[in-house]
């Protein structure tokens, strides 16, 4: 056991850098564990920086003064944050409200459309099936509800928090962007000067990381706006918040395009009923969700590095298990920086592959 265990370590651990690298990845992941909702601010305030700094760059590209770029690039967030947060939110969550008060109805129309199935396809389903499947319904909504409402009450509290959370990050942002060169300085000096794995896992995640969220970012607003523009043309009731819940969706690879399909099918349906204008609305959210995977998202992403949908969803449950709707937006990303630092790896039994791998 001591042969094999001073095999493994010979193996992997020969390299100092290699034990520091372990030793600062278990610290950040500690914090993250233990304060990440203490220093959600400041987590935040550092991926809106490095999401600002590539506009930033581009200014500069065309010989403009840094702090002019910085300044530039700061008004335009301070104004699609303040966009969003006094106009899109309010408006979404007053349409919100207005669905919540029409659930009960919108329920009523789903049992009636469920008591006409056996009628319809009476080879597939029985009367006594949609009655069972009308009250498991019917108990999971009352529990909902009741989660619903003491979450609201739990979450009073919370308001302050968030108040905080506002104030704090735009704050940060700009300190960080204006500052970038210095804080980049200081937190070198706490790295080891020679540190080829930690640079060579961040040369491959700079690229992938920098091009996923703000290529995620994009297609959140594209496929946001053009849903909405389709939906208001149709004359589609809760415009907005579909669009922001569709536009949401694209954060959740494979399974948030399933999940939105069902309100967008239901309000349809109560609207209008099963007819012209429901098929449609499907079709045309058929064809945004066809046009994002098949132009958009290979357009965004061509620099992206090519994850098997199996480590795309693994990691969007587990990160997604552990962090919530962060650790979903961030699965990918995640999974990208575990995959550099296996790349990376200092192994001295490393062969070089029998053919050329992808990235």
């Amino acid at each position: 056991m001591r042969k094999l265990l001073r095999s493994f370590f010979d193996r992997y651990f020969h390299d100092e850098e290699a034990i520091i690298f372990v030793i600062l990845l278990g610290v950040a992941l500690l914090v993250l564990v233990t304060m990440g909702s203490i220093i959600a601010p400041l987590l935040a305030a550092i991926v809106t920086t490095y999401l600002l700094q590539g506009w930033v760059n581009s200014l500069l590209r065309y010989n403009v003064p840094y702090l002019l770029a910085v300044s530039l690039v700061y008004i335009l967030f301070i104004s699609a944050f303040m966009a969003i947060l006094l106009l899109l939110l309010p408006q979404a969550w007053n349409q919100f409200g207005r669905l919540i008060n029409e659930l009960p109805r919108l329920i009523s129309e789903g049992q009636e459309l469920l008591l006409h199935l056996p009628d319809n396809y009476p080879s597939l389903i029985s009367e006594q099936q949609v009655q069972d499947l009308i009250r498991t319904l019917r108990g999971d909504l009352a529990v909902l509800g009741q989660v619903v409402v003491s979450y609201s009450i739990a979450s009073i509290p919370r308001i302050f928090n968030w108040v905080i959370f506002l104030v704090l990050v735009p704050v940060l942002v700009f300190f960080m962007m204006k500052d970038k060169v210095l804080l980049m300085h200081w937190v070198g000096n706490l790295l080891p000067h020679n540190r080829p794995l930690m640079l060579q896992v961040w040369r491959e995640m700079d690229m992938q990381l920098a091009n996923y969220i703000r290529g995620k970012v994009l297609e959140i607003i594209v496929v946001g706006i053009v849903s909405y523009i389709a939906f208001m043309i149709l004359g589609m009731n809760y415009a907005l918040l579909l669009s922001v819940m569709i536009g949401l969706s694209v954060i959740v690879p494979f399974i948030g395009v399933t999940v939105v399909t069902i309100p967008v099918a239901l309000v349809a349906y109560v609207q209008w009923g099963i007819g012209s204008e429901f098929y449609t609305v499907l079709l045309v959210y058929t064809v945004i969700q066809l046009l994002d995977a098949n132009v958009l998202v290979p357009i965004i992403f061509s620099e992206t590095v090519n994850l098997h949908p199996v480590a795309i969803i693994s990691a969007v449950l587990v990160f997604g298990g552990i962090w919530g709707l962060a650790g979903v937006f961030f699965a990918i990303p995640l999974a990208t920086l575990i995959k550099a630092i296996i790349n990376a790896w200092p192994d001295t039994t490393r062969k070089p592959p029998p053919y050329p791998m992808r990235n």
